[in-house]
């Protein structure tokens, strides 16, 4: 698979989650939207560490210097990061949706009003 079909991908798939996240108004379906978001960007960064790997490495895979080992990681090290992100917006969101419905009843985001009792 070639790095343009990856970020093809990529761009599908945040592209889905764009949509979602602009067209409904249920608050579950907005954070799985913005979890697809989430998951185009780490696609994208696996494959830009992937294929993009300085060609000192390609040839010798034991070359150990500093600013090549950090190139290299640094897509897996920002999907670790976006992952971390990810697992605390669903626990932090789930919170406040659950908080919203005990009192409103719905969970619409287009009848919530928190600025109003």
């Amino acid at each position: 698979m070639t790095l343009e079909r990856v970020l093809i991908l990529s761009a599908v798939v945040f592209s889905i989650g764009l949509y979602g996240f602009l067209t409904k108004r249920n608050a579950i379906t907005m954070l799985m939207a913005i979890e697809l978001m989430f998951n185009g960007v780490t696609i994208a960064a696996v494959a830009m560490a992937r294929y993009i790997t300085p060609s000192v490495l390609r040839v010798d895979p034991t070359a150990t210097s500093d600013g090549l080992v950090q190139f290299v990681l640094s897509g897996q090290v920002l999907s670790m990061f976006v992952i971390a992100v990810a697992a605390a917006e669903v626990s932090l969101g789930i919170a406040i949706i659950i908080t919203v419905y005990r009192a409103r009843r719905t969970i619409d985001v287009t009848e919530v009003n928190l600025m109003r009792r």
